[in-house]
């Protein structure tokens, strides 16, 4: 695989610092499995294909690093690193303990406002499935439970776990285009969002949990399906 034929010319913007816009590059590519596990990251080329430095894509590929989705080898290499399952079922613990928190307050006083946005990424993701772009599908995935973390008042909270979300994401993208998967995301979606706009928390708390469990219950079974992406630790 040739860096350039996979990672789009980057524009910087000028009033922010490069090396975030280079990491948040090459996060969404590994993630979206663009970059898949395995892959090579050598140093120079990254800084050609940006028209950088160095010194940012070594930045970037710290961040990449802490998170757990580079491994980097000194004087040697960085590869895209496997997706691990022990980082992913610690990340969907984190997920799942907040966004619990999260549906039962947005239940306790559902606002019609949000209701609609929510409606309005599901509308959303079902577009993206007839045309089978299982990315956008993902991104207006992402997109509902964002909005219910901003209405909640947390997004913050958002933010910490997108920052150890990617062993997680990477298996749930390894899902998605499984017979039937995004199906049930999509009535998983409707039936949280019912649970909202009945203002019944608890009903709420029960159809997310249903939902988070998808992925997970089934990791064994994609580790087996895709070995060479995806260790046990």
């Amino acid at each position: 695989m040739r860096i350039q034929d996979v990672i789009p010319p980057l524009r910087l913007d000028r009033a922010r610092h490069a090396a975030p816009q280079v990491f948040d590059t090459l996060r969404e590519l590994i993630v979206g499995l663009a970059l898949p596990p395995g892959t090579v990251l050598p140093r120079n080329e990254l800084a050609e294909r940006f028209g950088l430095s160095q010194t940012p894509i070594r930045d970037a590929l710290m961040r990449l690093e802490e998170e757990g989705l580079v491994d980097v080898f000194p004087q040697h290499a960085t590869l895209v690193s496997r997706i691990s399952l022990a980082s992913a079922r610690q990340a969907h613990f984190l997920r799942r303990s907040l966004e619990l928190e999260v549906v039962y307050l947005l239940a306790s006083a559902p606002d019609a406002d949000l209701l609609a946005r929510l409606q309005g990424h599901i509308d959303q993701q079902a577009r993206e499935l007839a045309r089978e772009d299982f990315s956008a599908f993902v991104a207006a995935d992402r997109a509902f439970h964002h909005a219910m973390h901003v209405a909640a008042g947390v997004e913050s909270l958002w933010q910490l776990q997108q920052r150890t979300s990617g062993h997680v994401d990477r298996l749930r993208r390894l899902h998605v285009p499984e017979a039937g998967k995004a199906q049930r995301i999509l009535k998983d979606h409707q039936a949280v969002l019912a649970a909202i706009a009945a203002g019944d928390p608890a009903a709420a708390q029960a159809r997310l949990r249903e939902h988070l469990s998808g992925t997970l219950a089934q990791a064994e079974e994609i580790s087996l399906r895709y070995p060479d992406y995806v260790i046990q630790d």
